[in-house]
């Protein structure tokens, strides 16, 4: 916890107006370190408290940016949350690749033990899976599935040790929606993503017949090809539900023996694809687990590994920061196009990027979509932004990469998998629970007080930043290490629970027909 020297705010830039709360403080406490500031009332962890006047209308500075303006005339020592700051637009200087630094590459890569593929592909995990073209064919993919679950038999599987199981993966979609549109492009693209994706052994792609995401189109569209390591086959054309369902057990009975005869063996960490998440953060999540994962990036990509940005809505405002780290030109308008397309998205659908908060990042101290974004940057790192992505697109880039998605953490990491990341890293401050099959996803506590609560869910606790008991630097020593022993195999806290398989979620762009 909090060591008593620690003092009790944090200063993150000498220009802001504003500190964080290292633990709840009191109206009347003195801050020493911040010139014999008095606290004007009661101020929660985690939350922002007014170093100076700052005048209605006058902007508010966290990270040296501005995060916000006040809507009411703001004392020194008060507390600064919804109730006196607002969102609001201004703008930004780009300066394109000012920040593009060539990476320096270490000389010696560290490796972790992965299971490299025929084809060359470096796999963190061994499953098989079993695919959807539709809803419809949903609850006959899970009963495959099922057939194969070590918690209930685990006779299916015991003579395969390493295979680290067969998950279905579901969703809501794949009919009633336009059959040359962008919705089923995207649902494809995702599909065929998964398909591919180095850490299936084999897949099953179950469908009903007569859906509009017809299989033949998803093969045809995703350069897929049928064999033994790919097969598919609908519930129409095989003769009902029990029928698919055997037929589906049958399937995978034989391509168990093929998939069990991987050994895992050192590679370097350039093999390495993590795709970066934040959910349920927090006012420490840009001060402790963001800038500590960022920290573990730059490792990363020195040893030669790719990261992946994402949650185009939750990078809102701070876009300007990635477009100083832009490769080239190109890329950094490739970005902004980006964000030119999620404000037409947003404007037809009747909704803002003025994305507040959610309730929980609210009560955690954040306030406006620009300080949430601004935090959620941090844990991208420093170096050079190599190329920009739509959704699901196939990363081809080494180092750190962006990819388009919204910011909800289920879809968005659903697409940076079928990107093609092997392992998630995942930042908390208020909790969470989730996994990504067939993808490892660590969790990242951004506070002690959480990381004591919820350690069940969580791997690994960057708390000692607010704490005052670890650096950044240290705390992403940590992370980078654990990428490695979790991409060699060693187990995350959702995989244990048996996350992965529900929070398959295909992002549905348009409209239902």
């Amino acid at each position: 916890m909090t060591t008593p020297s620690a003092p009790p705010t944090i200063r993150i830039h000498p220009a802001d107006n504003v500190v964080i709360a290292r633990r709840q403080l009191l109206g009347g406490t003195v801050l020493a370190d911040e010139g014999g500031l008095t606290v004007a009332g009661l101020v929660p962890p985690g939350h922002k408290l007014a170093t100076a006047a700052i005048a209605a209308g006058e902007v508010v500075r966290r990270y040296d940016q501005v995060i916000g303006h006040a809507t009411q005339a703001i004392a020194p020592g008060q507390h600064v949350h919804t109730h006196n700051l607002a969102f609001a637009s201004f703008a930004r200087a780009h300066d394109i690749g000012a920040a593009a630094l060539p990476t320096l590459h270490v000389p010696e890569p560290a490796t972790f033990m992965g299971i490299v593929r025929p084809d060359g592909r470096v796999a963190t995990r061994n499953y098989i899976g079993v695919l959807t073209s539709v809803n419809c064919s949903a609850t006959a993919a899970r009963a495959i599935a099922d057939h194969f679950r070590r918690d209930v038999r685990p006779a299916a599987l015991a003579d395969y040790p390493n295979v680290d199981g067969v998950v279905a993966l579901t969703h809501g979609m794949g009919c009633a929606t336009d059959s040359a549109g962008e919705e089923l492009r995207v649902l494809r693209r995702t599909l065929g993503g998964y398909a591919r994706h180095a850490n299936f052994a084999a897949v099953l792609v179950v469908g009903l017949g007569c859906e509009t995401n017809q299989i033949q189109g998803l093969i045809a569209q995703e350069g897929l090809q049928e064999g033994a390591k790919l097969q598919a086959f609908s519930i129409q054309d095989t003769g009902g539900t029990a029928r698919t369902v055997a037929r589906g057990v049958e399937l995978i009975q034989a391509m168990l023996p093929e998939a069990n005869r991987v050994q895992r063996q050192p590679v370097p960490a350039s093999h390495l694809v993590v795709g970066l998440q934040c959910g349920g953060s927090d006012g420490y999540s840009g001060i402790s687990a963001n800038p500590a994962l960022g920290a573990a990036v730059d490792r990363l990509v020195r040893h030669g590994g790719t990261a992946i940005l994402s949650e185009t809505p939750e990078i809102y405002g701070g876009e300007h920061l990635l477009t100083r780290r832009a490769a080239s030109p190109a890329v950094a308008d490739k970005l902004l196009a980006r964000i030119r397309w999620w404000e037409a998205y947003t404007a037809r659908n009747g909704m803002s990027m003025d994305n507040n908060p959610s309730a929980g990042n609210k009560a955690g101290g954040l306030t406006t979509i620009l300080e949430k974004s601004l935090g959620a940057i941090a844990k991208s790192g420093t170096t050079r932004l190599e190329d920009v992505y739509e959704f699901a697109e196939r990363i081809t880039a080494r180092g750190f990469v962006y990819m388009d998605s919204p910011g909800y953490d289920p879809v968005s990491a659903t697409g940076q998998v079928a990107s093609g990341a092997n392992l998630i890293c995942f930042t908390t401050g208020r909790g969470s629970a989730y996994g990504c099959a067939p993808s490892p996803s660590l969790k990242l506590s951004t506070n002690t007080a959480l990381w004591l609560k919820q350690e069940d869910d969580m791997d690994i606790n960057c708390g000692g930043i607010v704490d005052g008991t670890e650096t950044v630097d240290e705390a992403g020593e940590r992370i980078f290490r654990l990428m490695l022993a979790t991409a060699s195999g060693q187990a995350t806290k959702s995989e244990r629970h048996g996350y992965g398989q529900n929070e398959f979620v295909p992002w549905q762009l348009g409209a239902v027909m």
